[in-house]
């Protein structure tokens, strides 16, 4: 690194050349930890971010209790970004009102008025219309924080002081859960049940050997706000909670409404975590309109304070459980929640954390605050007998200290003098009124300060012995329990464990779906629709510049599949392509084709069907139209190379044509069958490269296919035998002018 140059603050000032790259990874460093420590990742100790844990903090300056009046979110908002949070006043209010939103935070820690959004997605009205005060669980969090429970730090601009961490009367990092994004890093930690949770840390402090296993039958999984049902494998959980990264299948709740002559319906009383009601009935709704979910018929909203989705099955011979098992696959009635316990631990060191380590952060920091606490109340009563010592003596010499006080210039330091006392007892004599002088009888202050002393002896006992401190906690812990226990509005358990449905590996959906003769139309640009039967084509529209590559007749049980120019096969379902009207839609809405690419190929599958795949440079193997099937968007690669033709297998020879329109024939004999690959020469070219090829049976004769569709025989074609390879002959006069063996589309 360079020296410093080193100028006058006239001349600009301090200048430090150093290399742009360390300067930067300088500089990205600082930004990456703060993101981390100040923003994204919750603490371990009470499972808040900064900006929460300064909401609640503000909220208890502005003594928002429980019991208090409303205030304005504006003003809690004001209060927060003025003396503790300088991120703007929105990150706040979004803040507060995640804390407000009981269908997001399973214990709100903030009671809301007014409009605080919805499930549905719909966003909370502006912080200037709504009113907000601290809940019960909020209040839990904080107490204890005026006995020097926890540390402080100055404020952002040093005018204030904040707390490093709330007391945290419950383990509320699982209880409410958190999710965020840092630096490369991420936590996401779904919701839990309180007592659950209390109940986890009883067993844990009675038994500190105890292991996930055993957690686990205290605290099965996860208890969303919005219930649903748990369906992930046990042994899935266990690994989850054991190494802290893991994830849960979680389902909505449904049930059959019986509607009499065998008709039925189904009605979904809960969603998943996270799922906007909305949004799911859109996503269900674009699934009939698209023909994804051909077992639904009809999707309604009756939902009004109470959740109800309603879905009408298409036929009533469609078992519900199978119903339910193809839309799980299709829609977000079925989630996938991520768990990522990556917080930051009592040094604010980012790890991830089991279920065992979390709690035991937990208790070891409510030991931490039960110490403090013990130690803060040691002070105020040593503090307060050294004052009682003091008034007794104000009492036994009364008449003496009112003498003193009425003729003395300095009384403070003559009753330091004649009594000798401190200066705190002094100061605490001539604070005294005089009417409570007459309340100064020796046996109220004796029993006074044996109270305060038989309390002093406790507390130093309890510091002394590790014991008296568990359950001292254990005792805190079941009294913060009946805030939260099943018998409770927030305490019952609201998300069930259990198995997803033994059909959902064996459904064929397939099956259900009415077996109609459909005409599958793809354009040259990528348009691909579905006109239901085999009739008349001769008044398709197209976009301007368009018109049909490829036309198929089919059924809608049929699954369709299209090779594209870069060599990949991508299975297409019949009964969910896009009806007739209009221009269909894009067909990479369906898979991911590059623009580059284009489909060269287009058919029916057919079992047992095989297909001669070539490529422009002359290369082709023979492949089973089994092994081009997939289930994956992205296709699945077949040929290597620039794809020209997937030419369907009937017959025993091969005509292969290249773009000069040289004709060469051998047997498909010569042709290795294979599953992927380049495969082997067909044809050699002095230049461009392959037009088509096709496979024919030598009793027929090669014939090709001219553009109104009229067969035409090749005369002679023997002549243009060959060994597999060679560069053939000129095709025959009369042969297609595009020099292809089809000049119909196909």
């Amino acid at each position: 690194m360079a020296d410093d140059v080193k100028r006058t603050p006239e001349e600009g000032g301090r200048i430090i050349e150093e290399p742009i790259g360390e300067a930067l990874a300088k500089r990205y460093l600082a930004y990456a930890l703060s993101t981390i420590t100040s923003r994204a990742l919750p603490d371990v100790r009470d499972g808040l971010k900064p900006v929460h844990r300064r909401v609640l903090y503000a909220m208890s300056r502005l003594r928002l209790g429980p019991d208090a009046a409303f205030r304005k979110s504006a003003k809690v908002v004001g209060d927060v970004m003025g003396d503790y949070h300088p991120h703007g006043d929105q990150s706040i209010y979004d803040a507060l009102v995640r804390l407000a939103q009981d269908f997001n935070s399973r214990y709100p820690l903030i009671d809301g008025q007014g409009n605080f959004g919805n499930i549905d997605g719909d966003n909370p009205a502006a912080m200037r219309y709504t009113e907000s005060r601290m809940t019960h669980a909020a209040e839990a969090l904080l107490e204890g924080i005026e006995e020097d429970a926890v540390d402080f730090r100055p404020s952002y601009d040093g005018s204030k002081e904040e707390p490093v961490v709330l007391p945290a009367a419950f383990p509320n990092l699982l209880a409410n859960g958190s999710s965020g994004i840092a630096v490369g890093m991420a936590t996401n930690i779904p919701p839990h049940n309180v007592a659950e949770l209390i109940d986890g840390c009883l067993h844990l402090i009675e038994n500190a050997k105890a292991t996930t296993d055993d957690l686990l039958k205290i605290i099965p999984g996860p208890d969303f706000p919005t219930g649903g049902i748990v369906v992930e494998p046990p042994e899935s959980i266990r690994e989850a909670y054991e190494t802290g990264r893991g994830g849960f299948r979680v389902r909505a709740r449904w049930q059959t409404e019986d509607l009499g002559r065998g008709m039925w319906r189904i009605v979904v009383t809960e969603i998943p975590h996270l799922v906007q009601k909305s949004k799911l009935v859109e996503q269900l709704a674009d699934a009939i309109e698209n023909k994804k979910a051909p077992l639904l018929g009809d999707v309604r909203d009756e939902s009004a304070e109470e959740m109800r989705l309603v879905l009408e099955p298409k036929a009533r011979t469609v078992e519900p459980e199978i119903l339910m098992e193809s839309l799980f696959k299709l829609t977000a009635l079925e989630t996938r929640i991520s768990l990522n316990m990556n917080v930051l631990d009592a040094e604010g060191a980012p790890r991830v954390m089991g279920l065992k380590e979390v709690l035991k952060a937990f208790l070891d920091h409510r030991r931490d605050v039960l110490q403090r606490r013990t130690k803060h109340r040691l002070e105020k009563i040593a503090a307060r007998l050294d004052i009682l010592k003091g008034l007794l003596i104000v009492y036994l010499n009364l008449d003496e200290v009112i003498r003193i006080i009425r003729n003395e210039d300095e009384p403070k330091e003559k009753l330091i003098a004649r009594f000798k006392l401190n200066d705190v007892q002094a100061e605490a004599i001539l604070n005294t009124r005089l009417r409570q002088l007459r309340k100064l009888e020796e046996m109220e202050i004796r029993r006074e300060d044996a109270a305060l002393r038989g309390e002093q002896k406790d507390l130093q006992g309890l510091l002394e012995d590790t014991r008296k401190q568990w359950r001292r906690i254990a005792g805190e812990l079941k009294e913060t329990r009946k805030l939260f226990g099943p018998g409770t509005h927030w305490g019952k358990r609201r998300t069930e464990l259990g198995e997803a449905a033994a059909v959902s590996a064996d459904i064929d959906v397939e099956a259900f779906v009415a077996r109609e003769p459909v005409t599958v139309i793809l354009s040259e640009k990528g348009w691909v629709r579905a006109l239901k039967g085999h009739g008349d084509l001769s008044n398709l529209q197209f976009k301007e510049g368009d018109h049909a590559q490829h036309i198929v007749r089919c059924e809608t049980t049929d699954k369709l599949i299209l090779f594209s120019s870069d060599g990949r096969a991508f299975t297409l379902d019949a009964h969910k392509l896009p009806g007739g009207r209009g221009h269909g839609e894009p067909i990479r809405l369906s898979i991911e084709m590059a623009d580059i690419d284009e489909a060269v190929a287009l058919f029916a599958y057919a079992e047992g069907g095989k297909r001669l795949v070539a490529g422009h440079e002359g290369y082709g193997f023979v492949v089973a139209e089994s092994e081009m099937l997939g289930t994956k968007r992205a296709g699945k690669q077949v040929l290597n190379g620039r794809a020209m033709q997937a030419a369907k297998v009937e017959g025993d020879q091969v005509a292969v044509i290249g773009e000069r329109k040289k004709l060469l024939i051998f047997p498909l004999a010569d042709l290795p069958e294979m599953n992927r690959g380049k495969g082997v020469k067909l044809q050699s070219y002095h230049d461009r490269g392959l037009a088509d090829v096709k496979v024919f049976s030598k009793e027929e004769g090669l014939t090709w296919e001219d553009s109104a569709g009229r067969i035409r025989a090749v005369p002679e074609w023997k002549e243009y035998r060959g060994k597999r390879g060679g560069a053939g002959k000129v095709a025959p006069k009369g042969f297609s002018r595009s020099g292809r063996f089809s000049d119909i589309i196909g």
